[in-house]
């Protein structure tokens, strides 16, 4: 009998267990299939939520297989571009993905970190942007997986964007650093203006410190210069606007009130809404003092204290408004003082500043206190007089000035100093009609006061302008004398009274005006000097005369001086030591030969410039006389500091010597006083033998004169000189 396992029952048996056996194995296996969809479809969802949340919060995930050395990203695509591909290897990262001077300290981290030098990676630094920019980013990230010896498979990790943040924190830092070190001060307050911060020019302008303010009321630096309505009005403006602007006293910690410009803004959050205020100040104190002393130097005379060109221009064209609509007159006094210049010369400049302090005060105590008193330059005034009724008044008032002055003037305890003004007076509306006629019109009586001995006054005449103008007229036509050569020389011969030879002769200038005629030297030179252009005079004189002089020499008169004039203007403002050499060389004459004359007055008046200028020119080798002798302030003192070879005798002097015996008394003196310094003496003007005769026996050394010779033009000179001989003039020599 075959075994049991071998039966037919035994076979189905088997097969069925069989049967069982692979449905079981198929359900487990389908099972299986069914749990890894699931499995599959969860890890689906969770990488699209991954990649949801990414792209929403704009991260990336990163995911550096050190194995591969590949690295795959997910999320952020909106944000950044690594070339293109994914997964990227770590060669295209270095050199695609981020910025080259970032990449070494990058590294840096990550190489730490792998090494186990710290527990996360942690990065701030650029990387390429989808739009081919740069990115500054926060990446973070972690070893994921390590071997079997522990050492590094994978790293993971996320990028966030940071550009915004940095940007904004940029900015802070700046706005911070610019709020810390404005030289204004800066306070945020709140809304109930408490103060939440200060700058540190806030505690340097304010003296409080920040931690002393910080959660004080804003009225903690209220003044009281202003009452407490002002503040909480600007408070109110504040609260209603958001803004304001203005001055405003304030008051420091130890109590010093300073006044402030102040700029409040208000600042609103996030959500658009106020939450501070920003207060600049500015303190303006030290600029409207400065303001106001700018306003004060443009209307008023510093020395005198009175009103000055401008203000007294603005008050003169109010009065004459005043007087239009009241019907009524106004009278301007131009005054000037007499011959001030010389007395501020021979005192010195701070005796003149005295003077004309004292003129000032003198002044107003004279006038009424409604009447404007101002300064115009130098040592001229101007009074305005308003409601004036009548000539009278005007002259009342212009005699009570003159009588005000012959007292005299203390300047200091060793001087009383009298000096008197002369007055020009002009009227609205009787002469003018606007202020810069008046001062114009009162300016030209002035000077016809001057005209006729000083120390008095003169009302505006049509005839006075005529005169004006006949000077205006003057001054364009000789502005245009040199181009159109009007200008000539005559040279009168001077004459040794030791051994009557020709020793020189004196160049004199003279101006023939195509539209004027023949004008005296003593009108034109002044005007020329006046105006400047006896500079360009000067130097044409100078070189017209070294040039004939050369002439002469050529024509064997080779022992014969050239003398000059010079003007002040020539000494203080021109470069005539530089202009001399220059003509000298061109005109080819020896420096021995010319003789520069100055004016005594001009001298003393600039002692210390002109002596350093004469100084300069004895150096080229020139001589230099002292022209017009006795008729200034000179001492023997100056005589001997200064540089000169001679003293010419004012013509003054000479004319009288028959028949005034003072005169005689000083010439003989000049003579003896110069002899005693070594000096040459000439005097100028000698018209007759008795006065040479007199002269001679004093010892004068050369004579000049209409007795001698009348100034002659350069032919007839020449033609003089070769001809004279000494002994047609006996009576001359000793």
């Amino acid at each position: 009998m075959p075994p049991w396992w071998a039966t037919p029952a035994a076979q189905i048996i088997y097969l069925l267990l069989l049967g069982l056996a692979g449905w079981g194995a198929w359900q487990l296996v389908r099972h299986r299939r069914r749990q890894e969809k699931v499995l599959l479809a969860e890890i689906r969802e969770r990488d699209e939520r991954l990649k949801l949340a990414l792209w929403g919060s704009g991260d990336e995930f990163w995911d550096w297989s050190i194995s591969d050395n590949t690295i795959y990203r997910m999320g952020g695509e909106q944000l950044f571009s690594w070339g293109g591909t994914s997964p990227l290897s770590t060669n295209a990262w270095r050199s695609q993905a981020i910025h080259a001077d970032d990449l070494p300290r990058v590294q840096k981290i990550l190489q730490d970190h792998i090494l186990g030098e710290s527990e996360a990676f942690e990065s701030e630094h650029r990387i390429r942007s989808a739009e081919g920019g740069w990115l500054w980013v926060r990446s973070r990230g972690k070893v994921v997986e390590r071997d079997a010896e522990g050492h590094p498979l994978r790293i993971a990790g996320t990028a966030h964007d940071i550009t915004a943040r940095r940007d904004a924190e940029h900015d802070r830092r700046i706005a911070s650093e610019v709020i810390r070190s404005m030289a204004e001060a800066v306070g945020v307050v709140d809304l109930d203006f408490k103060f939440v911060s200060v700058n540190p020019a806030f505690s340097r302008i304010t003296g409080y410190a920040a931690e002393e303010v910080t959660g004080a009321d804003a009225s903690l630096l209220d003044s009281a210069q202003h009452d407490g309505t002002f503040y909480d009005k600007v408070r109110r403006i504040m609260l209603d606007t958001g803004h304001w602007a203005g001055e405003m006293w304030q008051k420091r910690k130890d109590g010093e009130e300073f006044l402030g410009w102040l700029e409040c803004s208000e600042v609103r959050d996030e959500f658009g809404e106020r939450s501070h205020f920003v207060i600049v100040v500015t303190d303006v104190t030290d600029k409207k003092r400065a303001e106001q002393e700018l306003r004060y130097l443009a209307n008023y005379d510093t020395l005198t204290g009175l009103p000055n060109r401008a203000l007294l221009s603005e008050r003169l064209a109010r009065a004459i408004v005043r007087a239009r609509r009241q019907d009524t007159r106004v009278a301007v006094l131009f005054l000037d003082l007499d011959r001030f210049k010389d007395i501020n010369d021979s005192l010195g400049h701070a005796a003149g500043d005295r003077i004309l302090k004292a003129t000032a005060s003198r002044l107003l105590a004279t006038v009424s206190s409604q009447d404007t008193v101002a300064r115009l330059s130098g040592d001229e005034f101007t009074v305005v007089l308003e409601d004036v009724d009548s000539l009278a008044m005007v002259d009342r008032v212009a005699r009570e000035i003159l009588a005000a002055f012959a007292e005299p003037l203390d300047i200091d305890d060793r001087h009383d100093v009298t000096i008197s003004p002369s007055i020009g007076i002009s009227l609205y509306p009787d002469h003018a009609l606007v202020p810069t006629d008046l001062l114009k019109f009162a300016d030209t009586a002035m000077y016809q006061a001057k005209s006729i001995g000083r120390n008095t006054f003169q009302i505006y005449t049509e005839e006075m302008d005529a005169e004006t103008r006949k000077r205006a007229l003057m001054a364009a036509a000789l502005r245009r004398a040199l181009d159109r050569g009007e200008f000539r020389l005559l040279y009168q011969p001077r004459l040794s009274l030791t051994d009557g030879k020709i020793t020189g002769v004196e160049a004199l200038l003279r101006w023939h005006s195509a539209d004027i005629g023949e004008v005296p030297p003593d009108v034109f030179i002044p005007l020329a000097e006046e105006t400047g252009l006896i500079l360009k005079i000067g130097e044409w004189v100078l070189r017209e005369a070294c040039l004939t002089l050369r002439r002469w020499r050529r024509n064997g008169l080779v022992d014969v001086a050239m003398a000059v004039n010079v003007s002040v203007l020539q000494l203080l403002r021109g470069n005539l030591p530089e202009v001399l050499e220059r003509v000298l060389i061109e005109a080819d004459v020896p420096a021995e030969r010319i003789e520069l004359e100055v004016t005594e007055s001009m001298v003393m008046a600039n002692a210390e410039q002109t002596t350093a200028v004469l100084n300069h020119l004895r150096d080229i080798g020139v001589s230099i006389a002292i022209d017009d002798f006795g008729t200034g302030y000179s001492s023997l003192v100056y005589l001997k500091r200064l540089p000169i070879d001679t003293l010419k005798i004012d013509k003054e002097f000479v004319g009288d010597l028959t028949r005034d015996p003072d005169d005689e008394a000083i010439t003989a003196t000049v003579i003896t006083m110069a002899h005693s310094l070594g000096l040459n003496v000439v005097a100028e003007g000698v018209e007759t033998q008795a006065q040479m005769d007199y002269l001679r026996e004093q010892g004068c050394d050369e004579i000049q004169g209409y007795w001698l010779s009348p100034p002659l033009d350069s032919h007839h000179c020449l033609a003089f000189m070769r001809t004279w001989q000494p002994s047609i003039v006996p009576e001359v020599m000793p």
